[in-house]
Order: C-alpha cells, then sequence, then structure tokens
C-alpha cells in the first residue's frame, strides 16, 4: 500500500464529490477536523440563508413572516425524505428533538399495540433511547428486553429475534451504533419484528447524510434523526421523524400541541389531530434552525446518498490501513472491518484513548472520546479530503511514538 501523501492527494484529484469542501466555512486549514459525526461544519449558503432570516424576515417582515414559516418543517421533511432517506413526501417532518420524537413515537407504537407489554432495545444503543425507553417502561408498568450487542461489530439480527415473541410491542434500535459505527441489519430485523406483530423505531443519527437507509426496503414503520451531524444543520438543530404512511392515521402522539391540530387557526375547543404527518408536531416550530436544516439537506440531496456512503466507506477504509500499519500494536480497531457494515466513522481502542484524544486536540486534530477506550473520527465526505485523513493519522502516530500523550490526565473531562 502507498502511505505517501502525493498518494492521498492523488485520491483527492480524483473524488467526485471533493468540490463540495469549498461550499463550507472552513477558516483554519491546518486544523483536521474529525468530529462531523457529532457536529457537521457550516455550509456557507447557511450562513447566508441565516442572515436573510434574520434580517428581511424576521427584521423587516416580523410576523408576517409566518406566511412562508408555517410550511418549513413540511418542506424540510419533504426533501429529506426523497433525496436523504428515499421515502415519500409526507412521511418525514421536522420537529423538536430526537429525544422528544423518539418519546413521542415510542408512545403511540406502544398504545397502538394494547396488551403487549414488552419492549426490545439492545444495550449498546445510544444512552437517550434506552433512558426514554426504560421511563416509558417504568411508567406504563411494561418489560424492558435488552439485547447484548458487540460493541465493536454491533446488534446480531439472530440475537434481536430470538428475543421476540407475542408480548413484544416494539422493537428500538440503532440503525448506525453510536460508538463503533456498525451498520444493523434493518431488512431482517424489521422482517423479524413484524412476523410477531410488533412495530419497529429506528434511530437514524448517525444514518442521515452518510450512508443510505432502507427504510421502504424494510417496511420499516417508525424513525427518528439529528440534523446536526452528517447533515451539517448547526448546534441544536431541530430532529426529524418519519412515519410510514399507512401508519399515520392509526397512531396518536401524546403530546398534544396546537401545531398537531387539524385546522389548527380555527383555535377550536378539543384536540382534533391532523389527518397527515402533521400529528406528530406540537408546539411553534424553530425557524432559524429549519433553516438551517433544509440548506444542510440541500447540499446533502445535491452529491447523493450513494456517492457520499461510497466515499464514507473509503475514507474509514484509508484511516484503517494507516492505523494498521503505523500504529497496529498500539491501537486496536474498534469497528467493523467490512466497510459494508460501517459508517462514515470509525473507532480505535486502546487504555490511553482519553489522553491521546486530548493530545491530539493540542496537535490540531478534532477526534472525540467515547467509553470505553474508544477514540472515534469521523469522515464526512462532504468535506473532508483523503489528505486530512493522510494528516490526521500521522499526527496520531506522532503522538503515540512519542508519548506526548501522557502528559495529560487520565481522568475524564465533563465533555468527551
Amino acid at each position: 500500500m502507498d502511505l505517501s501523501r502525493q498518494y492521498a492527494e492523488t485520491l483527492d484529484a480524483q473524488d467526485p464529490i471533493g468540490h463540495y469542501r469549498a461550499r463550507f466555512y472552513i477558516p483554519d486549514t491546518e486544523l483536521v477536523y474529525f468530529d462531523g459525526n457529532s457536529l457537521g461544519r457550516l455550509p456557507l449558503a447557511t450562513r447566508e440563508r441565516l442572515r436573510e432570516a434574520i434580517d428581511r424576515e424576521w427584521g423587516h417582515d416580523l410576523i408576517r413572516g409566518w406566511d412562508t414559516w408555517i410550511d418549513l418543517a413540511r418542506s424540510v421533511g419533504d426533501l429529506l425524505a426523497a433525496s436523504v432517506l428515499h421515502v415519500s413526501p409526507g412521511e418525514v417532518v421536522l420537529s423538536d428533538s430526537t429525544s422528544v420524537n423518539l418519546y413521542k413515537l415510542a408512545a403511540a407504537a406502544l398504545d397502538a399495540r394494547p396488551g403487549r407489554r414488552v419492549i426490545v432495545t439492545d444495550d449498546d444503543n445510544f444512552p437517550t433511547d434506552r433512558y426514554v425507553l426504560e421511563g416509558l417502561a417504568a411508567t406504563y408498568d411494561l418489560e424492558l428486553r435488552v439485547v447484548a450487542a458487540d460493541i465493536d461489530e454491533g446488534v446480531d439480527p439472530d440475537r434481536v429475534a430470538a428475543a421476540l415473541d407475542d408480548d413484544v410491542a416494539l422493537v428500538c434500535l440503532s440503525h448506525v451504533a453510536y460508538r463503533s459505527c456498525a451498520i444493523a441489519d434493518m431488512v431482517a430485523i424489521t422482517t423479524a419484528a413484524h412476523r410477531v406483530g410488533a412495530l419497529t423505531l429506528w434511530d437514524l443519527c448517525h444514518s442521515a447524510g452518510s450512508v443510505r437507509v432502507p427504510l421502504r426496503e424494510a417496511g420499516a414503520d417508525l424513525a427518528v434523526g439529528c440534523t446536526y451531524k452528517y447533515l451539517n444543520a448547526g448546534p441544536g438543530a431541530p430532529a426529524f421523524l418519519f412515519v410510514r404512511e399507512d401508519l399515520q392515521r392509526e397512531l396518536g402522539q401524546p403530546i398534544w400541541g396546537w401545531f398537531g391540530r387539524r385546522d389548527q387557526f380555527a383555535m377550536a375547543p378539543g384536540y382534533v389531530p391532523a389527518d397527515s404527518i402533521d400529528r406528530f408536531l406540537v408546539g411553534t416550530p424553530p425557524v432559524l434552525g429549519g433553516y438551517a436544516a433544509l440548506e444542510g439537506a440541500r447540499i446533502t440531496a445535491e452529491a447523493g446518498i450513494d456517492a457520499l456512503a461510497e466515499k464514507g466507506a473509503r475514507l474509514t477504509q484509508y484511516a484503517i490501513r494507516l492505523q494498521q500499519e503505523w500504529l497496529g500494536t498500539s491501537l486496536a480497531l474498534a469497528s467493523p472491518a467490512d466497510p459494508a457494515r460501517r459508517g462514515s466513522h470509525v473507532a480505535f481502542r486502546a487504555p490511553e484513548a482519553w489522553q491521546i484524544c486530548q493530545a491530539l486536540k493540542a496537535a490540531g486534530v478534532i477526534p472525540d472520546f467515547r467509553t470505553p477506550e474508544r477514540l472515534r473520527i469521523g469522515l464526512a465526505p462532504l468535506y473532508t479530503r483523503f489528505v486530512d485523513v493522510h494528516e490526521g493519522m500521522t499526527r496520531l502516530r506522532d503522538v503515540v511514538e512519542s508519548g506526548t500523550y501522557a502528559r495529560y490526565p487520565a481522568q475524564l473531562g465533563r465533555v468527551t
């Protein structure tokens, strides 16, 4: 394998979507950003769109802006549906946070399966997902059945299937594991859940904008996801939810807000849910965050999910090869080796991972850390270059081989 920087430059020159990097705000060209799986970079179009929204729409139009803003959540949802998630317009809407959306859809699913008393998830699901499900199980006196997942290889469809029976109401899992980036077999798991009459709820936070999401092929029922990772909508940007069209009138959500009511401006007494995906809205949607999500979705749609997934697989595979050649005795791969089973980040394991993470930041590389002992590097294909991977892995090698990481405290900080 060619380990030279020139080889990485050749890969960048041949990259069919490499030009998208120029459409992001990158003020520090020496910084290697390996954390797009936690917070995506700022698109230049978003900066301009928010300035226009603040100065003209909010500043000048004032309340008249709602003539435009009222449909923003559906507009973003339809764009995500058609170009990112490959489902139908009217099946996705921008709303609330991922945690709130997960609660709404999980509660709706449980209500739609009366008499069933089991929720299935896995022990490596993202913490907020597990907490929300634990809370629902405690509130309604249900059983939360937890399947053991391999921390590096992800959840096994056969183990999930073995945990299913006629008492299961809901199966809730992440499509891409937050820690290892392992891709779950959505089709096999959804098929197994439907075989026993259960509904499925998928967390797409590490999927949307980085890999193809087979909601339609799987016949998936419900999904939630954030927009601030690979969709580049900014910190705290609103999340989205998906409800398959034929389920929308069957499901009722637990938070009855005026944006989810039919004929909301009639201000009528009593709650009558909208007949569409709008019934899963609650209160006034965030307009500035909605515009940021719209611009992030637009650039993702333009590049195309297939191209993004293909480049993400090549970027992570390149990083793994450099790790194996340079650091194979110091860092262990903590993600699936098969690129078809891995999204757009990769994890490495070492007892000193937290200290290495801090030393890397001081060396101008921004990764992140996840327990236990995992160094994660997120390689967002819209703006990450192969030369960035080469430079970041070179600095990682220097940090590890020099032992400079030992100068940093082993005690974890509040934000990892």
